[in-house]
Parts: C-alpha cells; sequence; structure tokens
C-alpha cells in the first residue's frame, strides 16, 4: 500500500480555537459546511476538504475558512453522515475504530464524495475543483483526482490509498508528510515517489520535521515546531492550488 490503515496516531490530536464563519447545509441528505470567499458572488474555483475520521468539526472548519479567505469557496461534506468519531471519545477510549471503519468504506464513502462534485460543478456552476484530503480523506483524493471529478489533489498524512489508487491519478498530487508516521512511513513514503514518477503528473512531496501523523490538521498550535509546520503545510496546498487551479 502507499500509505496504512489508520492507527492509533489517528485518534490523537488538539481541538483548535476559534469560530467558523461558514454555513451547514443538508444538501441533498448530506450535511455539507460552506465557506465563502469575500467579494465573489460567483466564484469559478472550489475546494473540497475531504477530512479525517472527526469529519465536520471545528479543527476542519476553520481550515475551510482559510481556504476561503485565499479565494476558494470551500465545502466540507459530512463523509460519515452523522457517525463521525469524536475526538474527546477517542482519547477516552470509548470509541472503537476497527469496528468503525468497516461501516465507512469507499463504498459508502464513494457516493458521498460524488454527490458533492457534482453539487460544486451543477449547481454551484464551478468550473475547477481542487481536493484536500486530511489522514482518512487522503484516499479519496487520489480515487477522484480524474478529469471531471477533481482537477487537482492536495493530502497531508494520508492513509489507507493503495498502491492501484495512487498509480491510478489522473491530475497533479501535492503531499505533506510527518517525519514521525507509522502510517505514511518513511518506505512507503519512497515507494509513493516512485509511483508518481509513473503516473507522468506534477507531484510534490514535502516532508516536516518534528511533527507527527495528524499535524495538518490537529497540531498542538502552543507548539511553536507544530504551529510552524501547519501553517508552512496549508501555505503548500494554497500555492499548490494556485499553480494547478
Amino acid at each position: 500500500m502507499a500509505s496504512n490503515p489508520p492507527g492509533a496516531c489517528c485518534a490523537s490530536g488538539f481541538k483548535h480555537e476559534g469560530t467558523p464563519v461558514g454555513e451547514t447545509k443538508n444538501v441533498n441528505g448530506t450535511e455539507i459546511y460552506i465557506s465563502y470567499p469575500k467579494g465573489n458572488s460567483s466564484p469559478e474555483k472550489a475546494v473540497i476538504i475531504l477530512s479525517d475520521i472527526l469529519g465536520i468539526y471545528v479543527n476542519a472548519q476553520l481550515l475551510a475558512d482559510e481556504f476561503a479567505g485565499n479565494g476558494y469557496l470551500t465545502i466540507l461534506p459530512d463523509l460519515f453522515r452523522g457517525d463521525a468519531l469524536k475526538l474527546s471519545d477517542l482519547e477516552s477510549g470509548k470509541a472503537d475504530l476497527p469496528s468503525w471503519l468497516p461501516n465507512h468504506s469507499s463504498a459508502v464513502v464513494d457516493p458521498v464524495v460524488e454527490a458533492s462534485i457534482k453539487y460544486l460543478r451543477q449547481d454551484l456552476g464551478i468550473k475547477r475543483i481542487g481536493a484536500v484530503g486530511y489522514c482518512f480523506g487522503g484516499k479519496y483524493v487520489c480515487r477522484f483526482l480524474k478529469p471531471g471529478k477533481a482537477d487537482a489533489g492536495y493530502t497531508a498524512h494520508p492513509s489507507f490509498v493503495t498502491d492501484e489508487e495512487l498509480a491510478a491519478i489522473e491530475g497533479p498530487l501535492s503531499i505533506s508528510a510527518a517525519e514521525t508516521d507509522s502510517i505514511f512511513t518513511t518506505p512507503l513514503r519512497h515507494k509513493s515517489e516512485e509511483i508518481l514518477i509513473k503516473t507522468g503528473n506534477p507531484w510534490q512531496i514535502n516532508l516536516y520535521s518534528g511533527v507527527s501523523h495528524g499535524y495538518a490538521v490537529r497540531a498542538d498550535l502552543n507548539d511553536k515546531y507544530q504551529k510552524f509546520a501547519k501553517e508552512q503545510a496549508f501555505c503548500q496546498a494554497v500555492n499548490w492550488f494556485n499553480q494547478h487551479l
């Protein structure tokens, strides 16, 4: 595999402080958080955030607001249809990740991503889409990096990506990796480089020292090294989309 299945490191992290400025809508049965770019009532470019196992929560919403602040209409669909895990339950040991994961396979998640992209293109008139995936969501960036779906992709510390999924991408892909990561390990990162070269698409892998899996969305912002890496990973995504969308 290009990255291993989610593990214990997926169940750790910090809740960030802030007040999301977007709105939540129910679109054809799926809850979607939407953040709008200021001063652009009809944007032609958008970002879809494919979340980690915590779904729509404040950290992801604030990231959506940041992408919107950089000019991209941004949506964050509920990939888990109300069944996202809670950070507090993971930290207290109440959540059972091995039992939860089989209920959220590609057969279940793919239709949500498909419908969300359709909403962007057909209902909102979006012409170019950048897909962002954190941890769990990285798999779906690769699965939907295809003509007519996502035009460019970015993922931070991806999990559950197969070699075949990575090899099948049909657009530019940027990856943020952590120095310490039992899921996107050093050997798997190097293997991913070999696969990406063969795809013939533009690609990028940036490695951040002093951080572990999940830092791009659940970093401890009181730690200056984690805060720097999170901010740089976000800039990496924005710069990638500015270049390829």
